[in-house]
């Protein structure tokens, strides 16, 4: 016979557990046992409320990636939009705290925070496909950053620092990932941008074809 406490669960407080959980002792120690402990029930009524552990992991990442996008502006241009959409979802998957939870290749969240983005370039000129493909290119571009300097330790504090091959994230300080960060998104909006100047179709007459 199932306890009042297990008929009372749903799955937001599972994952609202899980989340705990994880913000506490980080990603490993999630476990349908570990949550279920914490709710004070058996694990059985989890597998029915989310499914397995690696359903529970997707709920987790789809909470915590849920409203990534910043809203667009009417009159803002696509690329100082772009540059902003990049920085709140570096901001956003920095809180997230494991990168195995943002690399997932499947996110539903990316692709609803994809669609403003391509919405305004859509809106300034570019064609469909390439307006998808510069979304994409940005997103991975910021995902990939993000899983990289997640694991990266923070410089020395002593006056001298170690001199360190350009692709280790260690020794990296935060101002100097942020200036990483605005290098690397400025170089591919730039590049988009130049692109799409040269081609004849990526105007708002030829987006409309």
């Amino acid at each position: 016979m199932a306890k009042p406490a297990d008929l009372d669960l749903d799955a937001d407080r599972i994952v609202d557990a899980a989340i705990a959980i994880l913000r506490e002792d980080g990603l490993d120690a999630v476990s349908m046992r570990s949550v279920s402990a914490r709710l004070g029930v058996s694990p059985v009524p989890l597998y029915s409320r989310v499914g397995n552990k690696d359903a529970l992991l997707d709920a987790v990442a789809d909470r915590l990636l849920a409203d990534l996008a910043p809203p667009c502006a009417d009159d803002e241009a696509w690329h100082g939009y772009a540059v902003r959409w990049a920085d709140q979802l570096r901001g956003r998957l920095k809180r997230v705290r494991d990168s195995r939870l943002i690399i997932a290749p499947r996110r539903p969240a990316y692709v609803e925070a994809s669609r403003p983005l391509v919405a305004a370039m859509r809106r300034d000129g570019l064609r469909t496909e390439a307006a998808v493909r510069a979304c994409r290119l940005i997103t991975w571009a910021t995902v990939g950053f993000v899983a990289l300097e997640s694991g990266a330790e923070p410089p020395p504090s002593g006056p001298r620092r170690t001199v360190r091959s350009g692709g280790d994230a260690d020794g990296v300080s935060p101002a100097d990932a942020d200036a990483l960060f605005a290098l690397h998104i400025r170089y591919l909006v730039e590049g988009v941008a130049r692109d799409t100047a040269a081609d004849p179709d990526a105007s708002p007459e030829g987006a409309a074809k």
